[in-house]
């Protein structure tokens, strides 16, 4: 096959976002944003800031019948409250997610970091998988005692 017989249509190459960019799907906008977990958020509405603080991602949905939602530092973000997310960095050089639509715009900078983060997963996995060995460990010799114990008694 030489390059001439190979054809495709440009349209169907599927985009490619890295750092800084524009994304109007919203699986990928979901995919983004469901790893976040602890951010600082601000809210700006007609170009005024109208709301800014911290606060946990709890949930990250596309659902036109039911609200975003930030009260008590927990956010409950609907996709469908948006039109596009856009990539890029914050004043101070951080990773930068804004949500917008229209005259609204919600912008979430993580402060936690994912390679650390999955590092402590990694090893809270590994020492609660040790953990849990160690107990079933002590519960089949606690199980295997009890036995011996049974089998000496006289009835």
């Amino acid at each position: 096959m030489n390059h001439h017989s190979f054809s495709y249509d440009a349209r169907s190459i599927a985009p490619c976002v890295v750092d800084q960019g524009i994304v109007v799907n919203r699986q990928d906008m979901q995919r983004l944003l469901t790893d976040l977990s602890h951010v600082r958020y601000a809210y700006w509405c007609d170009g005024q800031l109208a709301s800014e603080d911290e606060g946990c991602v709890l949930e990250v949905f596309a659902d036109p019948q039911r609200s975003t939602l930030i009260a008590n530092h927990s956010l409950y973000i609907n996709l469908c409250s948006f039109d596009y997310l856009q990539l890029g960095y914050s004043t101070d050089h951080q990773p930068c997610f804004e949500l917008i639509q229209e005259s609204r715009r919600l912008q979430l900078i993580p402060l936690c970091n994912p390679l650390r983060d999955q590092a402590t997963r990694d090893l809270n996995a590994a020492t609660l998988e040790a953990v849990v060995a160690e107990v079933l460990s002590e519960g089949w010799d606690v199980q295997l005692d009890d036995d011996d114990d049974c089998s000496n008694s006289a009835f």
